[in-house]
C-alpha cells in the first residue's frame, strides 16, 4: 500500500485532491461494474437489520448499490426514509426522527441492528448508538469525520448553508463531542488518506477502544459505490458475526 504522509488533524485536504473528487468517483463506478465475482464470494451474512444512512446533500437512492449488496449477502438492508441528509433538518433537532426510525427497524427485526452510515450519515450512527444503545448492535462509518474539528474539510460551508447550523452553535458543538465519544458498541471507521473533502486522518481515532479503523485509498464522493469499499462491509459484518458466535459459545460453555 502506498505511504501517505498524514495532514494535520486541522487541515483540510488539498483543493488539488478536492477537484480529483469527481474523477475518482467516477473511477470507482466504472469497478463496481467489473467487480462482480471479486464482490459475489464474500462472506455470506446472518440476516441482521442493516439501517444504511446517506451522506450529506443525499439520499437513499445514492446507497441503492450498498443495500442492494448486503441484501444478495443474506442481510436486511433497510432506507432510511429521511428524504436527503440536510443535518437536523433530516432527523430533528434532537435526532428525533432518526431514533425512531431506528426503533422501527429494530421492532421489525427483532432486535439491535447494525447501521452503516456514509460521511454526515455515519457521524448520525454513532449519535444514535449513544442515544439508543439498546437498538445499535453494532456501527461501520465510511468516510465519516467524526474525530476533528468540522473546519478540517472542505465543506464545512456547505454544511452550514445546507443544514442551517453554524459549526461553532453551543448545540453544535456539543453534539459533535458526543459523537467523537467511545461507542458503546463495537465500530469500524472506514477511511481514506486520498480524501478530497475531509480530513480522513479525522475519520477514525487511534485511541478509541473497540473501534477497529480500516485504511481504503478511495475518494470521498461515491466512496459507498467503491467496490473495495463495498468488500470491506461486507468483510466487517462478516467478523462481527463470528466474534458474536464466539463469545455466545463461551457463554454457554460457562452456564453449561
Amino acid at each position: 500500500m502506498t505511504a501517505f504522509i498524514p495532514i494535520p488533524r486541522d487541515t483540510a485536504p488539498p483543493r488539488a485532491r478536492m477537484w480529483g473528487e469527481w474523477p475518482r468517483a467516477a473511477w470507482g463506478v466504472g469497478r463496481l461494474a467489473l467487480s462482480g465475482r471479486k464482490l459475489a464470494d464474500a462472506p455470506r451474512g446472518d440476516g441482521r437489520g442493516v439501517l444504511v444512512l446517506p451522506g450529506m446533500f443525499n439520499g437513499d437512492l445514492s446507497n441503492v448499490a450498498l443495500r442492494r449488496y448486503l441484501d444478495t449477502l443474506g442481510y436486511r438492508s433497510y432506507r432510511w426514509e429521511l428524504g436527503r441528509n440536510c443535518g437536523t433538518r433530516a432527523i430533528g433537532m434532537d435526532g428525533e426522527r432518526l431514533v425512531e426510525r431506528v426503533e422501527q427497524v429494530a421492532a421489525e427485526t427483532g432486535g439491535p441492528i447494525t447501521l452503516v452510515g456514509i460521511s454526515l450519515g455515519g457521524i448520525m450512527a454513532r449519535l444514535m448508538a449513544h442515544r439508543r444503545p439498546d437498538l445499535v448492535r453494532s456501527v461501520v462509518t465510511i468516510v465519516s469525520p467524526y474525530a476533528g474539528p468540522a473546519t478540517a474539510t472542505n465543506v464545512w460551508r456547505s454544511f452550514e448553508w445546507y443544514t442551517g447550523q453554524k459549526i461553532g452553535d453551543p448545540a453544535v458543538v456539543a453534539m459533535a463531542a458526543e459523537v467523537a465519544r467511545p461507542l458503546p458498541c463495537p465500530a469500524t471507521a472506514i477511511w481514506s488518506p486520498t480524501d478530497g473533502l475531509v480530513n480522513g486522518w479525522n475519520c477514525h481515532s487511534e485511541d478509541e477502544a473497540g473501534c477497529r479503523a480500516v485504511r481504503v485509498d478511495t475518494s470521498h464522493v461515491g466512496a459507498q459505490l467503491n467496490p473495495d469499499v463495498l468488500r470491506i462491509v461486507a468483510e466487517v459484518l462478516a467478523t462481527e458475526q463470528a466474534d458474536q458466535a464466539v463469545a455466545t459459545r463461551a457463554s454457554n460453555a460457562r452456564n453449561s
